[in-house]
């Protein structure tokens, strides 16, 4: 327990307090520019990690936003509600309104993560062919998709955005905006609540440093540069076009508490 203690204390003086979250959209942009200029130029070395069926891959890539989900979840109601009935002396109504205004960031994310992937597969479609050997003396098919190219064991060839710079991004940055409300939460250190929210926190922590990682691995052995680098681009504008401007205004999910727009001058600041 007090190993975990130690670890939140750590982890929330690196992130929660910004000074991972300010540089992380550069690093981002840096890392595909980069791993595509190492990947390009044949200088990446052979890894597990390039297989697409690698652990990492398999069970958190490829479900990554069911990862974010389930865990901001759980966070988002836990540390709201504290800081809204502890700080703000709000009562349990008012502070359970602001705990599902909040958790509707979580809808939000979904739908960009939804109309993304669905414009990614639409791009793909529109501008792919399929190479496929046709039987002798059988007329050449024409596929409307990828999914009917496949089906017939060809190969589609067309504009593959990357999902997963867009996800990983998108999603590492939503974690960081998210656990910035450690700043002003206060617990008892014997407190059952603290425990829990360090769990999740260490947790939060730890998978946004796996988003990182395969984002890595993403730009050095898989796409080509553009597709890297219009994915990463359009998960740090669903990012910003959120965090630093939707949510600022009324009608919105709101921005993290304390961060979160109050009628209160007492509580509000900017960030």
């Amino acid at each position: 327990m007090e190993r975990l203690e130690r670890s939140g204390r750590w982890l929330r003086a690196a992130l929660a307090r910004g000074r991972v979250r300010r540089p992380l959209p550069a690093l981002l942009l840096a890392i595909a520019v980069l791993g595509s200029a190492l990947k390009d130029g044949d200088l990446v070395p052979d890894t597990p990690l390039q297989n697409k069926r690698n652990p990492l891959n398999v069970y958190f890539v490829k479900v990554a936003w069911a990862w974010t989900l389930w865990l901001l979840l759980p966070f988002i109601a836990l540390t709201t509600y504290q800081l809204a009935r502890s700080q703000f002396r709000y009562g349990r109504t008012k502070s359970a309104l602001l705990v599902l205004r909040r958790l509707s960031a979580l809808l939000v994310g979904t739908a960009v993560w939804y109309l993304c992937t669905e414009l990614f597969v639409y791009v793909e479609n529109l501008t792919g062919e399929c190479s496929i050997q046709g039987k002798p003396g059988q007329a050449p098919r024409l596929y409307a998709s990828k999914r009917e190219c496949h089906q017939d064991s060809g190969v589609w060839n067309g504009f593959d955005i990357s999902g997963h710079c867009f996800l990983l991004s998108y999603c590492a940055m939503m974690i960081l905006e998210e656990v910035a409300v450690l700043e002003a939460l206060s617990m008892d250190h014997s407190s059952k609540l603290r425990v829990v929210i360090n769990v999740l926190f260490v947790s939060l922590c730890s998978l946004t440093m796996i988003w990182v990682f395969m984002f890595l691995c993403t730009a050095l052995y898989f796409h080509d540069f553009s597709q890297k680098l219009l994915g990463v681009l359009i998960g740090l504008s669903a990012w910003y076009g959120t965090y630093r401007f939707w949510y600022l205004k009324p009608f919105s999910p709101g921005l993290p508490l304390p961060n979160i727009s109050l009628s209160s001058k007492k509580y509000s600041y900017s960030r």
